[in-house]
């Protein structure tokens, strides 16, 4: 089902990409943006990932970190990948003030995970935890190649509109619809490319945050995190996001809520609702949440003394 809807999805995107050549560009325009849609989804395929990664500037960390909140999130991500019979993923810090997480890669064997320094210094550790486990339920899910690979292209898509603002000359005969024909388009592929995307994105991210529960064992801290990130995210704009729009679905919580303008490509359910799915979720699992099996040598953080970093200057960990 995960692979029928990466197909539909790619499938949809990639007519709509062509579909935008041939009214820019006639048959030739139709030509040449095929050939690009073919060539990008092959490339989106293999490398989106670390497009992404590299776009938000993600530094992976491990065990040997000298930060001792980052040592516990790798350990717990490394402990939550095991119990979900996982392989290990990366796992990356991001340098941002806003609270947010994702996750990436065409595969759980080529899987990323990423918190942003923000996330580590406001959560709880059993929230992290629960945010965390909702990005290894993508993982495992395989949502992360349809998130990724639609990224890449939704944004081509975009930029492709944005070219067509700049396109003059030529004969009317070789643009379908003319001049209206391609400003319309220009206004209305974004927007359709965000309704393909929202086709599957919002039960994917409830399926995530039901799987994520089950592999950190706690519905609860799940809610709770999903609360104070949202509160943040709407107040706190986070630049990289905002320059590329098309890459907010990866998020927990849409990066792109402190602009109202960014709704177009709000991928996500309303946080409200998350919250409410989870809480009855919870009331079947039992409140208590669970615990890593090293919580004896490593108790609950409260606080955390991660300091929070521009998204314009490296983090402290180099």
């Amino acid at each position: 089902m995960n692979h029928l809807k990466t197909f539909t999805l790619l499938a949809a995107l990639t007519a709509l990409f062509v579909g935008l050549g041939y009214l820019i560009g006639g048959p030739t325009g139709m030509l040449i943006a095929l050939v690009l849609a073919g060539g990008m989804n092959l490339f989106s395929y293999w490398n989106a990932d670390k497009i992404v990664l590299k776009m938000y500037r993600a530094q992976p960390v491990d065990e040997q970190h000298p930060n001792a909140v980052v040592r516990t999130y790798v350990a717990d991500v490394v402990q939550m990948a095991r119990d979900a019979d996982l392989p290990r993923p990366v796992i990356a810090i991001i340098p941002n003030d806003q609270p947010n997480a994702f996750a990436t890669g065409r595969n759980p064997a080529n899987a990323a995970v990423c918190a942003t320094t923000a996330l580590l210094d406001m959560l709880t550790r059993e929230e992290i935890r629960g945010v965390m486990a909702h990005e290894l339920a993508h993982v495992k899910n395989r949502d992360t190649l349809t998130m990724t690979v639609t990224a890449t292209v939704a944004g081509a898509i975009a930029a492709l509109a944005n070219f067509a603002m700049f396109f003059g000359g030529g004969d009317d005969r070789e643009r379908p619809g003319g001049i209206i024909g391609t400003l319309a388009l220009m206004i209305l592929a974004p927007m359709a490319a965000g309704l393909v995307q929202l086709a599957i994105s919002r039960g994917r991210e409830y399926e995530a945050d039901r799987v994520g529960a089950e592999i950190a064992g706690d519905a609860q801290s799940l809610a709770s995190a999903l609360q104070k990130i949202d509160g943040h995210a709407r107040r706190i704009v986070n630049p990289t996001a905002e320059r590329n729009p098309a890459s907010g679905q990866l998020f927990i919580i849409n990066p792109l809520a402190g602009r109202g303008a960014d709704n177009l490509f709000s991928t996500h359910p309303a946080t409200g609702n998350r919250v409410k799915a989870l809480m009855a979720l919870g009331l079947t699992m039992g409140v208590a949440p669970h615990r890593a099996p090293f919580a004896e040598a490593a108790p609950p953080v409260t606080t955390t003394s991660v300091p929070t970093t521009s998204a314009n200057r490296p983090g402290p960990w180099g």
